[in-house]
């Protein structure tokens, strides 16, 4: 009996021992309660804006994937307001802090100074590569590609209209509403026309400019500008719905940005192109949680999931759309594609036009100066012409072309 009870003592003592053992071990990486991280986002406006919209959401999901907390601040304007939003979420206790609008940058710059023990994220941002604190990092992505792929959808549409007899090939003119002359903007309508030229080679098209991100008149009055001007076909780099509702009311088809706006826009929408930020706010909260360095200047792709496009609206789509949208994908997947061949296009160079570009006699680009290591005179510095090829958002996350290539005619440049 003796025997039995010191064994079965032994037994209970080493079942204990197992299960402290089992209770004390760490969870799997990436598994365990998170919920006491806070992350901290400021968007310049709110839900009303496309743009912001898009970022709300993929933070929403970011959070909700991580485990995390999420508090925000929306309608942050530009200026010290941004310091402000920053400033009280370190105070209320976030262990990160984004912000989604390029004007942001230099007050995120300032609360990353002051308070080293945060991790600030910048989305769209020029100077973290340069500014070399270790919790400042800038993000963006290859979205010009998602525009050429947007663009490819266009050109369908041109050559819908053209085979129909609606218009002839020299009316295929599109318009853009921009909001700023910036070298994102730039680069965003110049891929979407490229992707538009490389299956509509007769088409042109005509840019104006808001300058404003958002401003629902502005955009519509633009949109409906060139809509008088003869343009058959609308995109934009503005946040409101003032161009599509005006392209609805038209009943001109329509190339949007940031999200679907089939719901309101059912007979004239075809595609958007937009930028997941999902996975780069799941990789910076991991990067925090493993107590790994963020990237300071992080460049999404079609591979990350990062550049993505709406269902096509079949609808308003020309046939085939979504069958040539997935052919070109895999080209620029594969890169046998480039979105700035310098073959697809030319460019004029005059004593105030494309002053840092080099082209040979048939207005091929060979070189161009681009102003990655931006300063206040945009100093150019980096050589973005290799391979033939404009190597964009290599050499810095945010986009740096800023070229005006020929097929493209501004409508004013006053912003």
């Amino acid at each position: 009996m003796k025997l039995a009870k010191k064994i079965m003592a032994i037994v209970l003592s080493a079942l204990l021992v197992a299960a402290c053992f089992a209770g004390c071990s760490a969870a799997p990486e990436g598994e365990g309660d998170n919920s006491a991280m806070k992350v901290g986002f400021i968007f310049l406006h709110d839900e009303n804006s496309t743009y912001d919209k898009n970022f709300i959401t993929a933070a929403e999901e970011a959070c909700e994937a991580m485990g995390v907390e999420m508090l925000s601040r929306t309608n942050i304007n530009e200026d010290d307001a941004c310091y402000t939003a920053a400033a009280e979420l370190v105070d209320e206790g976030c262990d990160i802090i984004f912000a989604d609008s390029f004007g942001h940058e230099d007050y995120m710059i300032q609360a990353a100074t002051d308070f080293p023990d945060v991790q600030f994220l910048h989305a769209t941002g020029t100077k973290a590569h340069t500014e070399n604190l270790s919790n400042f990092h800038n993000a963006f992505a290859s979205i010009y590609e998602g525009r050429y792929l947007a663009g490819v959808a266009a050109g369908m549409k041109l050559n819908e209209m053209i085979a129909a007899g609606e218009i002839t090939e020299d009316q295929a003119k599109m318009g853009y509403v921009g909001a700023y002359t910036y070298a994102e903007v730039i680069s965003g309508y110049t891929s979407f026309y490229l992707g538009a030229k490389s299956v509509c080679p007769s088409v042109t098209m005509e840019v104006t400019f808001t300058g404003s991100w958002y401003d629902e008149t502005a955009e519509k009055e633009g949109a409906e500008k060139l809509i008088n001007d003869g343009c058959v076909l609308i995109s934009q780099h503005a946040d409101s719905m003032g161009a599509p509702t005006a392209c609805e009311n038209a009943g001109v088809p329509n190339v949007s940005y940031n999200g679907s706006t089939i719901s309101a826009c059912p007979n004239t929408f075809i595609v958007s192109s937009r930028i997941d930020w999902a996975p780069y706010l799941e990789y910076a909260i991991q990067c925090v949680m493993d107590g790994t360095e963020i990237g300071y200047d992080w460049t999404g792709t079609l591979d990350t999931g990062s550049v993505v496009l709406t269902d096509v609206n079949t609808a308003a789509a020309a046939e085939g759309t979504q069958e040539k949208i997935d052919e070109v994908k895999a080209e620029l997947e594969a890169g046998t594609l480039h979105v700035f061949d310098t073959s697809t296009f030319t460019v004029t160079v005059t004593e105030d036009k494309n002053v840092n570009a080099t082209v040979d006699e048939n207005g091929h680009l060979t070189s161009y100066m681009a102003d990655v290591d931006t300063d206040a005179a945009y100093t150019p510095d980096t050589e973005a012409v290799a391979d033939g090829y404009f190597h964009e958002s290599e050499y810095r996350s945010a986009p740096y072309f800023d070229i005006q290539i020929d097929g493209i005619d501004l409508l004013d440049t006053a912003f």
